[in-house]
């Protein structure tokens, strides 16, 4: 999947038309950036007649969200620049230059009274934003925080390759990174690696679990975890501390499951009790794994569904659904819905995850035997249409090491 880019293009986020927005506005464009509206004191945002382009003024929006702005008035050129990320736009153009690279625009910049405006496109596929149009209001919704994440199970990667793993995160814009407790892995290489990866601007949850964590002999396990986890956080500055407890605990892989469901479930609630307390007496976020069907579980002896539940008791739900398309009736949008709706009501946040690892299950739940282009379109595809909730946070990639050598593979000349 080509990354690099990505923020890139979200800095060009201003750069084209919001597709549903209508042809001409006889009123003012309202702009608001992570539901802040955004005010622009002496030009404000239009749509062109006949053009069906939303002019927005480049310095404030820009500003509202978060990058530096330079105008060199002999060139007449406007430079946007975040982080390691800088966009060049020259007006009367229709192209800009990304990090010294030439990129098509549908509309170049303009000067109207005395200040660069331009185009407002694809925000959401840009800097990772989203972006929704409200036709009552004249508003546009930019919603920039945008995850992606990905899991690293096998700990020791980051004393033999962390330099490989935060530059394929930094490429691919992740921005969580799930990485797998071993006691095996020296602290210090833990405090090293969360540094360097909060420098990039990306956090690092501490992940653990297993199918056995649902079972109340094994709950000395879950709290060595959480321990270890506060502790180590205790030890060291703020900038190299996990910034939560992520659990990956699939009961219904225990054989148990088919003989006595309702018997684990209640355990598996217990067990989820006690990580609830122990997470919100450390203070730490809590992000739970759960499939897609996880909804059509009830708790014991209720209507209530089993997915509802576990989101009371986390901040961030990731659901775990492995298919390679995203339409469908067994795609990945008809598959998200439930649990996106429970969370909205439930003003908690979930994250969307497809597998690029073999899958028993079939070739249709992973995207193994396609490419990080394929996936990108599907995630993409994916996005639009679960973008109206807000509860939707985001994708996940299954896992660092299966999606890197996807990404390999997909560069190979076939």
């Amino acid at each position: 999947m080509k990354y690099k880019l990505v923020l890139a293009f979200m800095l060009v986020a201003l750069l084209g038309t919001v597709n549903s927005m209508p042809a001409f506005s006889a009123s003012p464009v309202l702009i608001a950036v992570n539901g802040e509206t955004v005010t622009f004191p002496d030009a404000v945002p239009f749509v062109e007649p006949g053009t069906d382009r939303t002019m927005v003024p480049a310095r404030f929006l820009a500003e509202a969200l978060g990058l530096s702005v330079k105008w060199n008035e002999q060139s007449k050129q406007v430079t946007l620049k975040k982080n390691d990320t800088t966009i060049l736009l020259s007006i009367d153009q229709n192209h800009a230059l990304v990090n010294g690279k030439s990129v098509a625009l549908d509309a170049p910049a303009m000067i109207r009274n005395g200040r660069t405006m331009v185009p407002l496109r694809f925000i959401g596929e840009a800097l990772g934003a989203g972006i929704t149009w409200e036709a009552e209001r004249n508003l546009v919704n930019v919603t920039t925080h945008f995850q992606q994440g990905t899991w690293i199970w096998d700990a020791t990667l980051i004393q033999t390759e962390p330099d490989k793993i935060l530059a394929f995160a930094s490429e691919n814009q992740v921005t969580s990174l799930y990485l797998q407790f071993d006691k095996s892995v020296p602290s210090s290489y833990y405090e090293q690696f969360i540094r360097q990866a909060k420098e990039k601007q990306i956090e690092v949850e501490a992940l653990a679990g297993r199918p056995q964590w649902a079972l109340p002999e094994y709950q000395g396990q879950i709290r060595t975890f959480i321990s270890w986890v506060k502790a180590f956080n205790e030890s060291v500055e703020p900038e190299a501390q996990f910034a939560g407890l992520h659990f990956d605990i699939e009961p219904y892989l225990l054989p148990e499951w088919k003989t006595n469901q309702q018997q684990v479930a209640l355990q598996w609630m217990d067990n989820m009790r006690l990580i609830e307390r122990e997470a919100k007496a450390s203070s730490m976020k809590l992000t739970l794994d759960v499939p897609f069907w996880l909804p059509m579980v009830k708790v014991p002896d209720s209507s209530y569904s089993f997915s509802a539940w576990l989101l009371e008791k986390a901040d961030t739900l990731v659901i775990m659904d492995y298919r390679n398309t995203a339409l469908g009736r067994d795609g990945i949008v008809a598959n998200a819905n439930a649990i996106l709706r429970e969370a909205h009501t439930l003003k908690r946040k979930v994250i969307i995850a497809v597998e690029t690892a073999p899958n028993s299950e079939g070739d249709f739940t992973s995207f193994y035997e396609l490419s990080t282009g394929a996936m990108e379109s599907e995630l993409q595809i994916a996005r639009e249409q679960l973008s109206s909730f807000s509860s939707f946070a985001g994708f996940a990639v299954h896992d660092y090491t299966s999606w890197a050598e996807l990404a390999k593979k997909s560069e190979r000349p076939r």
